[in-house]
């Protein structure tokens, strides 16, 4: 940005107010995309802040903004004397902090060197800081244009008009990775009913979706990995005594440490007892073993990450048809950056004959589908139970539960949309699905269907159509 823009947006500083009562409905609507991006309580920095507005409104434990304009920063800084606010180029501003979110509302548009700039704010980042692009659809050009006209919208100058490609490669370039993509609002405007109905709903089908105003992209910056982790390997365990000692003997060393947690959920074959024998039996392995509370494969993944101490959490089932040593590949994808959350993909390499069921499998593939458009990420298999995640990313999950609720009776869902909702790198990992080899399977069809069912209704509820 240079300074004859500085001076541009100088003049329009006393309309901006008026501008958003004008088209507050839309900024509204804004507001809400980016509250749902970004948690209350974190570290933020809005570059192109304008007067703040945006800024306030994602209630931040600290909030930076930087603009070009005078005015603007005197402005904001007189509305919201609680954050900071500086004048100029974010290369020129001498601040030290990291952030845990940097906000680009309408910004790279106006950039000179969109590559260059994108570099500069490494510095202001950690692995865990997240870039949220917002940019117009280049289908909108004229429609924007009209609207300057009418005085509807805030006049701009000549924009870079980018399509998701174009960031997406700038973005390689600069050393990031994008995450997801969503797409918002159809109306900008509000007809009383009509707006709700198509920004809630029909702006989120993929005809119609195609069409809307704002563009999101999510980023994170890539930093090389070296460190070695613990790790946790959590195994949920009903009824499963023949499978317990294979689960500990196969497991390929990896990690600077490894702790296994069994969670034994009131089995009738001594499945609790044979992992007494087996701490006995490998006492230089850290093996530890609690009795469940509650009920259900969900219930023991939340009871025994509480009691985890590794710094990378593992799912391992039990009846063993996804091997332990596939695990070591889980931990190389999340040890080197690869991605933040590891999901087992049972749907790429051919079956073991009656590993699972045709009806399974038909559900297996219609529910990737079905998220993979919920979630605006990849998923070709929801339901492998292989996942993995760091902790401290698992803590901050935990925290943000009550959005979805404690309603997963599976497990897999609550991590899924956490991970989601946290914008974490989604990683899936092919591997090679196995027979069980002893027991019978926890899984009753058509009843856990019907849950899966109830599950995608809530999931579009709270996030799809939110």
């Amino acid at each position: 940005m240079t300074p004859e823009i500085a001076f541009y947006y100088d003049a329009l500083a006393s309309r901006r107010d008026d501008f958003r009562r004008k088209n507050r409905y839309y900024y509204t609507l804004l507001d809400k995309q980016y509250q749902y991006f970004v948690p209350e309580n974190k570290k933020v920095l809005e570059i192109g802040c304008a007067t703040g507005d945006l800024l306030a409104a994602l209630k931040p434990s600290y909030g930076m903004g930087v603009d070009l304009s005078p005015q603007m920063i005197e402005a904001a800084q007189k509305k919201y004397p609680s954050m900071q606010f500086y004048t100029g180029i974010i290369q020129d501003i001498p601040i030290e902090q990291k952030f845990d979110y940097i906000i680009l509302s309408g910004l790279i548009g106006e950039l000179e060197d969109i590559q260059n700039f994108l570099e500069t704010l490494k510095k202001f980042c950690t692995p865990d800081t997240r870039i949220i692009i917002e940019y117009y659809s280049y289908f909108w050009q004229s429609l924007l244009k009209f609207a300057e006209v009418i005085g509807r919208k805030m006049p701009q100058l000549e924009q870079n008009w980018l399509t998701f490609n174009d960031i997406d490669n700038f973005l390689r370039l600069a050393g990031y990775e994008t995450i997801k993509r969503e797409r918002t609002t159809l109306l900008p405007f509000n007809i009383w009913g009509i707006s709700f109905l198509f920004n809630k709903y029909l702006a989120k089908l993929p005809v119609f979706n195609a069409l809307t105003l704002n563009h999101f992209i999510i980023a994170r910056p890539l930093f090389s990995q070296t460190k070695d982790y613990a790790v946790t390997i959590l195994v949920p365990c009903r009824n499963e005594k023949g499978n317990i000692e294979q689960a500990v003997a196969r497991t390929p060393l990896f990690g600077a440490h490894q702790e296994f947690i069994f969670v034994e959920g009131h089995s009738q074959d001594g499945t609790y007892e044979e992992v007494e024998r087996l701490i006995k039996v490998y006492p230089h392995k850290d093996i530890k073993l609690f009795k469940q509370q509650g009920k259900g494969k969900g219930d023991a993944v939340r009871f025994g990450f509480a009691q985890a101490q590794g710094e990378i959490l593992m799912i391992l089932d039990a009846d063993l048809t996804v091997a332990p040593e596939e695990l070591p590949k889980f931990y190389d994808a999340i040890q080197s950056g690869k991605g933040e959350f590891i999901n087992g993909c049972r749907l790429v390499y051919p079956m073991e004959d009656e590993a699972m069921r045709f009806l399974n499998l038909v559900a297996n593939k219609f529910f990737g589908l079905f998220f993979s458009w919920l979630l605006s990420q990849r998923f070709k298999d929801t339901l492998c139970g292989t996942k993995v995640i760091f902790k401290h990313h698992y803590d901050e999950l935990v925290v943000n539960r009550r959005y979805f609720g404690d309603f997963d009776p599976f497990g897999d869902f609550d991590l899924i949309f956490g991970a989601v909702k946290l914008n974490l790198k989604v990683l899936e990992l092919p591997i090679r699905y196995k027979n069980r080899t002893y027991g019978t399977t926890q899984i009753q069809r058509f009843r856990h269907g019907l849950l899966l069912f109830k599950m995608c209704g809530f999931a579009m509820k709270k996030i799809k159509f939110r």
